[in-house]
């Protein structure tokens, strides 16, 4: 998601405000294209995990873990699967690393940057006998206090999730890049899981209901109100949709209405904590698998277009098979992505921009032409 230097379309890039270093621009948005069981679902699993482990409570219980070795190789299937992200978060930046099977936690490690320079605030790592843990001269608490955190940490969970957990108010080092990883937004299979939460909204805020109506209205999708009760009897909630035609006015039931206006519906709720950022974070980012689900091209264009346009800081990041969006009056180059499978199985993610070509070319034509790859190879027979 960091920008590349020298491309247009400056309104499709973040100025990240870092206070104290060099910080390149970022990228609003990013698209990633590529056959199916290419790994574009896994990449979005393995950010996924990422919060899952962040928000994970201890169990009493030996759980397993939800990781999986790369089982092409029998050297690797016991090895442990390894994760690293590096993110900024009110004007600092992180880097924070995870390594991990089904069975604990291998290696952990938070580093803060000052002046672009690395600094280590904790890491542990288990050898195979004996954990051990590290802690940075800048990490907040003294040593009786980092002693505690190491002993309430299983082998399970997240020291930094543990960490803040057992902070008090005034040790807040720690938990702005847990708040990042914990706050990080995923959606599949269409936005079903923030559709519920949008009846539930409606239902709390009917005024709700008018922002949404107005989010449908202006991809074409004719709604006046939406409204949304909640029955407490059977935990259900009853929302209706109220549409305009030349003849007036009807209202439908929400499981009359398409696939397509329930997943706008679902996209309502990301869109409004863009615009309304709890904690004061304007950082949010939106995994999206399969965006376009059962919606219009034009309609998908339309919702990043809107994204793009606005003066939010956060970002989206989807998969799709919509190539109507290799279009670089909408994206950069340096914002559509590849997966690709290659000779042993596993996943290559490259930019259009790591391929030659100029910066108005059509990247939908080369994309067909075979220029970038990851294009499925179909065997014909009749």
């Amino acid at each position: 998601m960091v920008a590349a230097s020298r491309l247009k379309k400056k309104e499709n890039i973040i100025r990240e405000p870092v206070t104290d270093e060099n910080f390149p621009a970022l990228l609003k948005a990013a698209a990633i294209y590529g056959p199916n069981a290419s790994g574009k679902s896994t990449l979005f699993m393995a950010l996924r995990l990422l919060s899952e482990m962040a928000i994970a409570k201890p169990s009493p219980e030996t759980i397993e873990l939800p990781v999986c070795a790369f089982r092409f190789d029998p050297d690797l299937r016991n090895e442990p699967s390894r994760f690293e992200v590096h993110f900024a978060e009110s004007g600092v930046r992180y880097g924070f690393e995870l390594a991990m099977t089904t069975s604990r936690i291998h290696h952990e490690k938070l580093t803060v940057y000052k002046k672009g320079k690395a600094q280590v605030l904790y890491s542990r790592t288990f050898d195979g006998v004996t954990e051990r843990y590290m802690f940075g001269k800048s990490l907040q608490g003294n040593k009786e206090l980092h002693d505690v955190w190491r002993k309430l940490t299983g082998p399970q969970v997240l020291f930094l999730s543990q960490a803040v957990a057992n902070s008090s108010a005034e040790l807040d080092q720690l938990r702005q890049p847990y708040l990042w990883l914990a706050d990080l937004m995923f959606e599949s299979q269409g936005m079903r899981a923030s559709l519920h939460l949008t009846q539930r909204l409606i239902a709390q805020q009917p005024s709700f209901g008018d922002e949404v109506a107005d989010l449908l209205s202006d991809v074409d999708v004719p709604v006046t109100a939406i409204r949304s009760t909640h029955d407490d009897r059977t935990a259900t909630f009853k929302t209706t949709l109220t549409h305009r035609s030349a003849l007036g006015e009807a209202t439908f039931d929400l499981s009359e209405e398409s696939d397509g206006t329930k997943n706008l519906m679902g996209f309502a709720v990301p869109w409004f904590l863009f615009r309304h950022p709890s904690g004061g974070s304007n950082n949010k980012v939106l995994f999206v698998d399969e965006l376009d689900s059962s919606l219009h091209p034009r309609v998908v264009q339309a919702l990043i277009e809107r994204h793009v346009a606005s003066d939010l800081g956060c970002q989206l990041i989807f998969t799709t098979h919509d190539t109507h969006l290799m279009d670089t009056r909408v994206l950069r180059r340096d914002q559509i992505w590849f997966t690709e499978r290659d000779s042993v199985g596993a996943t290559q993610l490259r930019c259009a921009h790591e391929f030659e070509g100029r910066e108005s070319e059509d990247l939908e034509k080369r994309y067909y032409e075979g220029r970038y790859r990851a294009l499925p190879f179909v065997r014909k027979g009749y």
